[in-house]
């Protein structure tokens, strides 16, 4: 007779992420995920104790899938060029896993895991968005405030957009999407004195 499985973290919180893709966070059940690693409800309870812990788990582990290979895309490219591809990732997210996109970006974490998540953050003050003002501001003279000002206007447009292909059920094609922030965001980069005209949309169709 073969040796069972041992049912791990690793397992217990892919499956749930398969179920989250799915059906959205209310989708993600121990029964369920009992059931898709073909095992009792016992490993799933005695590794996380409540559904509590296994969603707080569940949503750090989606970040790492979600964003996970972002920096090595953004390797070796210039500060706006790699802004960019960040916008293109984050819509790109949207509309081929709406499911998780709404867990991680749009949902409430008091409502779906009891907790808060962002530690009192909110999508305008997070680190990458920091981490873009000081690098465009050591790359170019113009007045920090400025800059995060455009990174703002940039990162709330995309997110607006992302929430529409989100929601859109008659979706229009996600390279139009991404045109359409990077063509906003372009503008607003151009307004502040930022020469873009070397810059171009092709240049980001490898990353759709």
């Amino acid at each position: 007779m073969g040796r069972k499985t041992q049912i791990t973290q690793e397992m217990i919180l892919e499956a749930s992420y398969e179920l989250l893709d799915e059906g959205g966070i209310n989708n993600v059940e121990i029964k369920k995920i009992a059931d898709r690693l073909g095992c009792s409800t016992r490993p799933v309870t005695w590794t996380f104790g409540s559904m509590a812990e296994l969603k707080k788990a569940l949503y750090f582990y989606a970040v790492g899938k979600a964003y996970g290979n972002l920096e090595s895309k953004m390797k070796g490219k210039e500060a706006v060029e790699a802004f960019f591809i960040s916008g293109v990732h984050y819509i790109s997210l949207a509309c081929e896993h709406p499911n998780v996109f709404r867990f991680m970006n749009v949902d409430n974490p008091m409502d779906t895991v009891g907790v808060d998540l962002g530690e009192g953050q909110s999508i305008f003050s997070g680190s990458f968005d920091a981490d873009a003002v000081e690098i465009l501001s050591s790359q170019y003279d113009i007045p920090k405030d400025i800059i995060a000002a455009t990174v703002r206007d940039t990162v709330i447009y995309t997110h607006g957009l992302a929430l529409m292909m989100m929601y859109d059920n008659f979706r229009m094609p996600k390279e139009e999407a991404c045109r359409m922030m990077y063509n906003v965001g372009m503008k607003l980069i151009s307004d502040i004195g930022i020469d873009v005209s070397s810059y171009k949309f092709e240049d980001m169709t490898g990353f759709i």
